[in-house]
């Protein structure tokens, strides 16, 4: 098996920049995390660097994953696959199959693709596992890098917003992004968890699944990394019944602005995005990133925040603004 060196070593931190545009009466900045070095950066990479390690000691011979058209988590577990040198085969919704960028440059990677109904997903990952097991040594990531792995990749990115804050003399008192399968913003919880900042909110803006089912995923991912800290004797246990119960307080997963759910867009976001590249010339997608910053200007004004220090983090996708052109 080939070795990446971009994932041997802890990324270099991603740059934050403030805002020239006027989204509202605050002072806004966006972290870049789209930047990150590889496959178009974005999220997915940060949390595919935590599975890279793993793999590396497991030596499968495929990666196994799951995603629609529209993933970036795909794209970038194709071209890890094919970076190391080993196959991959991606299990897709036949209800969320349309060509898109990612799944050009998922096909130019040569990853497998097997197409199934949505509510087929669970038995057709559990059969390809079966299938792949009887000739080789399969590694299964679930959708979006949920899990540990990529919870931890977005502690690390907290530890770089606190670095920032340092350095730059200011302090945050929002932190937005979009909010998918979940554990990039349980990383973000649990770093913030983990260093006491109580005063400062954390708001994951859902792209598509409602509150109650959103922020559930959340909240079981943040125990699920608490616990695992307490395993590893990292924390103690006395804390961590208390870091679980700051958790469930604090957490805050909005769906007022998912405009009819995934891959579903309108004017509005749309006209954020322009707006965005014209004043910061910044790349945003509709389905992720675009429709998530829009909801986060919306979210400030309804609520009537204003004056307030906001950090956007952009967690990529830029191959998907070329399907918007």
């Amino acid at each position: 098996m080939k070795r990446i060196p971009v994932f041997e070593e802890k990324f270099t931190p991603t740059p934050v920049y403030r805002c020239n545009g006027n989204y509202g009466e605050n002072e806004f900045y966006i972290k870049r995390d789209d930047l990150l070095p590889f496959s178009f950066g974005g999220n997915k990479v940060r949390k595919a660097q935590k599975f890279y390690q793993e793999i590396i000691e497991l030596k499968p011979d495929v990666l196994v994953t799951y995603g629609s058209s529209s993933s970036n988590h795909c794209r970038i577990i194709a071209n890890l696959a094919t970076a190391l040198g080993i196959s991959c085969h991606i299990i897709s919704p036949k209800e969320n199959s349309h060509e898109t960028t990612n799944t050009k440059i998922v096909a130019s990677l040569g990853a497998k693709v097997t197409y199934c109904d949505l509510n087929q997903v669970k038995e057709t990952i559990d059969e390809t596992m079966e299938e792949l097991s009887k000739a080789g040594n399969p590694y299964f990531i679930m959708g979006g890098g949920h899990g540990n792995p990529g919870t931890e990749g977005y502690v690390d990115a907290y530890e770089e917003i606190l670095e920032y804050e340092k350095h730059a003399g200011i302090e945050f008192d929002y932190i937005f992004h979009a909010s998918g399968t979940g554990a990039t913003q349980a990383g973000l919880v649990v770093g913030q968890l983990l260093h006491g900042r109580k005063k400062q909110q954390i708001v994951g803006i859902s792209i598509a699944r409602p509150a109650e089912a959103g922020g559930k995923v959340v909240l079981d991912s943040v125990h699920e990394y608490i616990e695992h800290l307490a395993n590893q004797e990292k924390v103690s246990q006395e804390m961590k019944e208390a870091l679980k119960n700051k958790a469930t307080e604090g957490l805050c997963f909005i769906d007022n602005y998912r405009l009819g759910g995934y891959g579903c867009y309108y004017e509005a976001v749309t006209d954020m995005i322009s707006k965005v590249e014209r004043e910061e010339g910044i790349a945003m997608d509709t389905t992720y990133v675009g429709k998530a910053f829009w909801g986060m200007t919306q979210y400030l004004q309804e609520n009537d925040i204003k004056g307030k220090k906001i950090l956007f983090i952009h967690t990529g996708g830029t191959p998907l603004y070329f399907n918007q052109l």
